[in-house]
């Protein structure tokens, strides 16, 4: 699992392993060695490649030097630098460019900034290793100045003229030419982003990909930040996972070998009832397809038996359509689930492996009813979603009636009505929200958003890689709640099940995208049929 820390907690770290023989300028190597290794991958052995590396003053900038000159060594490529200032005389990294007669150029002969709009414009690549970790904003206004002409030199690509006018309607969409810009590789974090906060200066370059070192900073994964860190990579230049210093820390960012580990056995003497049996307890005459997208999810994660307990009039509606799952009829009161319903349901709750309530059920005082009624049973392990939640929001002290450790899914609208809060409140310090209430409410707590946070009592925060705007569609959450019901049902503890379905579903959201061709065409339905395309890729 990868940790996420604070700016201050890296440097305790990177203290810690120098004075354990990893030293500083090992360090440094290794870290100009994994920004390099990303580049020349990137290159594919081009020829006639330039690459621009932006020099700052600090190590983040020792960082950049590295990484140029091992490009340089082993590429063909152009390898130009630009300081922002001159480096000690006794800096052997810049003394080993100079030594290898690299083209350096200085920010302190370029009053004009003709000469890095020029190194930047026409640069294939440009690596970011200005400001690093320890920017504060606001920014001085030389800084934010050199920031600009960057971001300027970066959009001065632009679309090739059409040579038989502007093109209105392509019949093959992948024909339309695009910009040529040079593709941006950000040192441990992009310039201009505070790496506690997430906070982003207006003139922030923005990373296509950003290599981190030892652990993820967590303002990588706070917005605004986060949109401009691109695709994230981890290298941990020499410092395993068991480092204590490392070992120690409770956030955590998961990765496809994290969720690939979580996935329960299927072993070949299997049968339905080895892979556990869910109940949904979902959906409303107005929210008829709830039912459908849960049920079907938790039998994509591999559930052996799943079982929809629904309105009467959900039940007929669905029944024909799908017809893996078991029906298990319930009287209905103006098309939502009646109070009375809950004998019907307890007579049966006991079979299953897991129960999931609350998606589609409207907030009807029957429904109300029936989920006061059932949290004074004895219930299986539980996953609580959309209108269970609201609902519950209603009740003083709601927490106390639920089992330990139930798992609960907000969105950040949810969340605010659950812990009497604004959902400004919860966006502004997500992490420390979920830790606090997760602990307080003793529950597994699903916060959801890019870079959904998965948080448990015992303070532990496991944060999802996944920032996609293909997930922002109705019905989604019904997804995500089914994939956790169904990896409950079949024997994950509440924590893992949470943070195995979450990945699960972003990964399926990134692969219905691709299907889609964009993220904007992406409904629900393609990231329940995605779920096996994720689970493929998990299990190789």
């Amino acid at each position: 699992m990868i940790k996420v820390v604070s700016v201050d907690r890296i440097r305790e770290i990177e203290s810690a392993a120098d004075a354990a023989g990893l030293t500083y300028a090992t360090l440094m190597q290794n870290a100009g060695h994994a920004v390099a290794s990303r580049v020349i991958e990137r290159l594919h052995n081009q020829s006639d490649a330039r690459v621009t590396v932006l020099v700052g003053a600090g190590n983040n900038g020792g960082d950049g030097l590295v990484a140029g000159l091992i490009i340089a060594q082993q590429t063909k490529a152009l390898v130009r630098f630009y300081l922002l200032k001159s480096r000690p005389d006794d800096d052997p990294n810049f003394a080993a460019v100079r030594t290898a007669n690299l083209s350096v150029a200085f920010a302190s002969d370029d009053r004009d900034g003709r000469v890095l709009r020029n190194i930047v414009a026409s640069a294939d690549v440009v690596i970011d290793a200005l400001f690093g970790i320890g920017l504060k904003l606001p920014l001085r206004s030389d800084a934010a100045k050199t920031l600009r002409i960057i971001n300027q030199a970066l959009n001065d690509s632009q679309l090739p003229e059409q040579p038989h006018g502007i093109l209105i309607a392509p019949i093959d969409p992948t024909s339309r030419p695009h910009p040529s810009k040079p593709y941006v590789v950000a040192v441990d974090c992009p310039s201009g982003l505070d790496c506690d906060t997430g906070e982003l200066d207006s003139n922030a370059i923005h990373a296509d990909e950003t290599v981190a070192f030892i652990a993820v900073k967590k303002g990588l994964l706070e917005f605004p930040g986060a949109a401009a860190v691109g695709q994230l990579h981890l290298a941990t230049i020499g410092l395993t996972a068991d480092f204590p210093e490392l070992k120690s820390e409770q956030y955590s960012l998961a990765d496809a070998a994290t969720a690939a580990s979580l996935l329960p056995d299927r072993p070949l003497n299997a049968n339905k009832g080895t892979f556990g049996k869910v109940l949904v307890v979902a959906g409303s005459l107005n929210f008829v397809g709830a039912a459908g997208l849960t049920a079907s999810s938790a039998y994509r994660s591999g559930a052996g038996l799943v079982t929809v307990a629904a309105p009467q009039s959900v039940v007929s509606a669905l029944a024909g359509h799908f017809l893996e799952p078991t029906w298990l009829p319930l009287s209905e009161s103006n098309g939502t689930i009646a109070a009375e319903a809950s004998a019907g349901l307890m007579s049966e709750v006991s079979t299953y492996s897991a129960v999931l309530l609350g998606p589609g059920w409207g907030k009807a005082k029957s429904t109300h009813d029936l989920l006061v009624s059932l949290l004074t049973q004895k219930l299986p392990p539980l996953i609580i979603d959309a209108d269970g939640l609201n609902l519950l929001s209603e009740m003083d002290g709601w927490w106390k009636g639920l089992p330990a450790e139930t798992v609960i899914t907000p969105h950040p609208g949810e969340m605010g009505r659950l812990a009497k809060m604004s959902t400004a409140d919860v966006q502004a310090d997500r992490w420390k929200i979920a830790a606090e209430k997760a602990a307080e409410w003793n529950v597994i707590l699903v916060l959801k958003g890019a870079h959904t946070l998965v948080a448990a009592p015992d303070g532990q925060v496991t944060a999802l890689p996944f920032k996609s705007d293909a997930l922002s569609t109705a019905g989604t959450g019904d997804v995500l709640a089914g994939l956790i019901a169904g990896f409950l049902g079949q024997g994950v503890s509440p924590f893992k099940a949470a943070v195995l379905g979450a990945y699960v579903h972003g990964l399926a959201g990134e692969f219905a995208a691709h299907a889609c061709g964009n993220t904007r065409s992406v409904i629900a339905g393609d990231v329940l049929n995605a779920i096996a395309s994720a689970l493929t890729a998990l299990s190789h």
